[in-house]
């Protein structure tokens, strides 16, 4: 079987294709229109660059499980398939391949903060040292 494949640079343009990026500058308004901040960075970056106020954090590894209202394992509270839902991770590459494979969840207005946590905190935009809501 031969597959065929492409560079990550084409694969992460594929990705954004049908995403509407929100820039760092914007966040707070999709936060206040109802709009659900997810940032899937590690711990150990969290725990040294701060958190977005009002953001949830969840485990990359398990975003899908945690969002998916089918998957017996979805959290309380949680967006519906109509609500705006913008990913975050350290720089804005992983989230744009979350927030697309939310998309094929059902999640049709998921996406991703343009430059990630980075770009939002080199803005000077709010951080704070706690998270929000942390979800296992």
């Amino acid at each position: 079987m031969v597959v065929a494949s492409i560079g990550i640079d084409q694969f992460l343009e594929q990705a954004r294709a049908h995403l509407y990026r929100v820039s760092p500058q914007r966040l707070s308004q999709v936060q206040a229109s109802g709009g659900y901040v997810i940032d899937t960075r590690t711990a150990v970056t969290r725990d040294v660059e701060g958190h977005i106020p009002g953001a949830i954090v969840i485990d990359r590894l398990v975003l899908e499980w945690r969002l998916d209202p089918t998957s017996g394992h979805s959290i309380a509270d949680g967006p519906s398939g109509d609500d705006v839902v913008v990913i975050v991770c350290n720089e804005g590459y992983s989230s744009s391949l979350a927030a697309r494979d939310l998309q094929r969840l059902g999640f049709a207005r998921a996406t991703d903060l343009i430059g990630g946590f980075r770009a939002y905190a080199a803005a000077g935009l709010p951080v704070v040292a706690e998270p929000t809501r942390l979800v296992q």
